[in-house]
């Protein structure tokens, strides 16, 4: 289970950014945070729930119906605080453009912290959707730097 400090973390980093949704679903836990109006409110377990006093007492949740490509995406998330980098260098390709396929252990991006060039693998098969950040863009741990489709 995830503690409030982390929770709280989160919702800044979403807050911060130019996402308008961002979804963390482990084993026991799924976390939708939503920037839209008129987003559901999705309860602790994936069920939906409507806002605090918008719905009358004794009526239905509002239904939630997710695609299966919304249910197999994920995010690659920075491990740490740093500058974003796309290539190792300004006149070369990008490790990684929307609809890559990548290896696990591929070279996605690197991370520059503390003057040190961190080079950060993809932790399983995926495709890439999404880059959600721009080169030599400031990232904060835990911020998603992509959004993939595990393959």
């Amino acid at each position: 289970m995830m503690d409030l400090e982390k929770i709280a973390a989160l919702v800044k980093i979403v807050e911060d950014s130019a996402l308008q949704e961002f979804v963390y679903k482990d084993e026991n836990v799924k976390i939708v945070l939503n920037k839209r109006e008129n987003a559901p409110v999705i309860a602790a377990g994936g069920m939906p729930m409507a806002p605090v006093g918008t719905v009358p007492a004794g009526s239905p949740a509002p239904s939630v119906e997710a695609s299966a490509e919304e249910e197999e995406s994920c995010f690659i998330t920075s491990p740490i605080v740093g500058t974003f980098y796309s290539a190792s260098a300004p006149d070369v390709p990008a490790y990684v453009r929307v609809g890559d396929r990548v290896k696990e252990g591929q070279t996605v991006c690197i991370l520059e912290a503390m003057k040190l060039m961190n080079e950060i693998p993809c932790e399983f098969d995926c495709e890439i959707e999404a880059v959600l950040v721009s080169n030599e863009q400031k990232v904060e741990y835990g911020q998603p730097l992509f959004r993939v489709k595990k393959l």
